[in-house]
Parts: structure tokens; sequence; C-alpha cells
């Protein structure tokens, strides 16, 4: 076929000089897959108890929001004195609640950034360990 792009003796020689690697370095790729895939177990495992450790301290966040909110609408209700005392005594509590509302997104925060550092550091660690397996994979082929 003249007007084919497809020539077969170019092809073969292409094929031809190609070197299909070993054995041995087909099974340490299979290896290292395999090393992949559980360091991405693993992180992943990681990142799912990250998650589920700050879902669970969010949820202790908001029972005691509302148990700190429920006790300071009964002390509000109770106050006696003059209205300038009642409108300290109600800055001082909404200082209070703003201060720990701060202090617990804090907590959150570093939840957060603990378990997606635990996480990248066992995928980081993988992909160092990828890259040497590569490099002596590489030096064996010479």
């Amino acid at each position: 076929m003249a007007g084919s792009p497809f020539n077969a003796e170019e092809m073969m020689k292409l094929f031809g000089s190609m070197k299909l690697p070993s054995a041995e370095q087909l099974q340490a790729l299979a290896d290292a897959q395999k090393r992949n895939l559980e360091a991405m177990v693993a992180a992943n495992r990681l990142a799912m108890e990250g998650a589920q450790a700050l879902a669970r301290r969010n949820l202790d966040i908001l029972q005691q929001a509302m148990a700190e909110l429920a006790q300071t609408m009964q002390n509000l209700a109770s106050l006696e004195g003059n209205p300038a005392q009642k409108a300290q005594q109600q800055a001082e509590a909404m200082k209070a609640a703003y201060e720990r509302a701060v202090a617990n997104m804090k907590e959150l925060a570093d939840l957060i950034q603990k378990s997606n550092g635990e996480a990248m550091e066992v995928l980081n660690r993988r992909f160092s360990e990828a890259m040497e397996e590569l490099r002596g994979l590489m030096g064996q082929g010479r």
C-alpha cells in the first residue's frame, strides 16, 4: 500500500531494537507498585482517622457550647442590678464565649494540620523510596 503511513518493516526494526525488561526487573516493578499502594492505603487511613478525630472533637465542642449557652442564659436571666451592670456582665459573657470559640477553631485547625501532615509524611517517604528504587533499576539496565 503506497499511501499507508504504516510501514511494517520499520515497525519491526523499531520493536527489534527495544530491550525488554527481565523477569527480575518486572518483579521489582510489581513490588514497587505494591509498596506504592500500601503507602496510599496508609495515608488514606491516617486521613480518615484524622477526619474522625476532628468530627468527634467538633461534636464535643458543640455539646460544650450548648451547655455553656444554657448556663449563661440562666445566669443572665437571674441578674439583678442596674442596666449598666447587666450590660457589663453580658459583655463579659460574650467576650468569654468569643475567646473559647477562637481557641476551639485553633484546636480544630491544629487537628487538621496534624492529620494532613501525617498522611503527607507517609506519601513523601514512599516517593523518596520510589525514586531510589528507580535509580537502582536504571543502574541495572545499563
